[in-house]
């Protein structure tokens, strides 16, 4: 699916005619530049590799700086491949938030937030014991029996326990398109998306 790189700025609300409150997220969606056009009989599949949002000289090694330079740009922190494109792009072409229409539905990926390592009540919506009698004590937001006795003798694997929860890949799909601002390079999308603020996303068509 064809797309851009884009930068979570926050979420607010916008009131749609029949007045109704509506959450939204704001992105900022490129510019981007095409630093890569991947080819069937290159490379063996059509593909453009987009980049988005200048980083520091010193934080690029060599290899890079001659990757962008071919491309006629500056080096890029974040670099992902979009397939599906109808329109002809170059080596150094700019690709802006224009490419999308409002009223359309897109798919947002994002590496959600990190919360750390978490209980079972929380990572998982265990209930917990409650305020329960029959002799609970120090129990309220324990994970109980996990059912393992001498026959397995061991814990399956995927058993729901505490952990680390959060960082992980998580796609939200069909979220429609509010607004497009082209002047700002900014998209208005319907709900949440996942990452904190100023994360990296990847919005597909």
């Amino acid at each position: 699916m064809s797309g851009l790189i884009g930068r979570k700025i926050g979420m607010t609300s916008l009131f749609d005619e029949n007045g109704k409150n509506i959450p939204c997220t704001v992105i900022e969606a490129g510019p981007c530049v095409v630093t890569q056009v991947r080819t069937e009989e290159v490379d063996g599949y059509n593909a453009l590799q987009l980049g988005f949002d200048d980083k520091k000289a010193k934080s690029s090694n060599k290899a890079l700086d001659g990757h962008f330079k071919k491309a006629g740009t500056t080096a890029k922190k974040k670099v992902v491949e979009f397939q599906g494109f109808e329109e002809e792009y170059k080596l150094g072409d700019s690709i802006t938030v224009e490419h999308f229409t409002e009223g359309e539905f897109v798919d947002v990926s994002g590496v959600s937030k990190g919360k750390g390592f978490q209980g079972v009540v929380k990572r998982h919506g265990f209930a917990g014991v409650g305020q329960a009698t029959h002799g609970q004590h120090n129990r309220l937001r324990a994970p109980g029996s996990i059912g393992a006795a001498s026959y397995p003798a061991r814990v399956f694997k995927g058993m729901r326990m505490a952990g680390r929860m959060g960082g992980e890949n998580v796609k939200v799909q069909n979220l429609r398109v509010l607004k497009v601002v082209a002047e700002k390079n900014l998209l208005v999308v319907k709900g949440a998306i996942p990452g904190h603020k100023n994360a990296f996303v990847t919005i597909q068509k």
